[in-house]
């Protein structure tokens, strides 16, 4: 009998992206890639029903203005995504919130008490949400915040220099990265990476260790 499978090799981590907006669809899809989890874009509530049948998902990101906070599918997203994971609970929604509507839907997610970015939102901030979402249904075994954090904070020191001074709130177009930013976020992550990795080697040929 062969040894029983990991978590992680039974269901790999699988994120369901519902929105309209290809220029939004291209950054979250290349921020999500780079963890090495299933993405799939759809545009249309009929293609996302299809694939949610499927239940390969862990996490859905829904743009709040396609779906509605009136829909029936509002309502059981809501209810798939209420179901503890010690009762079987496997799907979470990150609902995302275009700025020019945010007052329209905001007053609705907050009644509903269920999770939301209104965009533009800083990057760092969207992932600490989307971890915190898949640790709560045990898809990832850890945070991914240290990387991202230390990023974040980088990156708001630069754009404070950059803008002459030191607000307590960024500039509003440091609140979006460009794709020149995004690649200096994984460049980041990947050297941060290596550093650990370094640090964690145990040299087995130094008898001073």
């Amino acid at each position: 009998m062969g040894t029983p499978a990991t978590p992680t090799e039974v269901r790999q981590v699988g994120i369901l992206i519902l929105d309209d907006d290809p220029e939004n669809q291209g950054a979250i899809k290349q921020i999500l890639d780079s963890e090495g989890w299933r993405v799939r874009i759809v545009a249309d509530v009929k293609m996302f029903l299809a694939e949610l049948r499927t239940g390969e998902w862990s996490l859905v990101i829904a743009n709040i203005s396609v779906i509605g906070p009136e829909s029936p599918l509002f309502t059981t997203l809501r209810e798939l995504t209420n179901v503890a994971p010690e009762d079987g609970g496997r799907l979470r929604v990150l609902y995302l919130v275009p700025d020019s509507t945010g007052g329209q839907y905001v007053p609705a997610l907050e009644q509903a008490k269920v999770p939301y970015v209104v965009r533009p939102f800083h990057l760092h901030d969207f992932l600490d949400k989307v971890s915190d979402l898949l640790l709560e249904i045990k898809a990832i075994d850890s945070p991914l915040r240290q990387v991202r954090h230390e990023f974040g904070e980088m990156r708001k020191k630069k754009k404070r220099e950059a803008h002459g001074g030191n607000s307590m709130f960024a500039a509003r177009d440091s609140y979006s990265y460009t794709e020149e930013e995004i690649s200096e976020y994984e460049r980041f992550e990947a050297d941060a990476l290596k550093n650990k990795r370094r640090k964690n080697r145990i040299d087995l040929g130094d008898p001073n260790r």
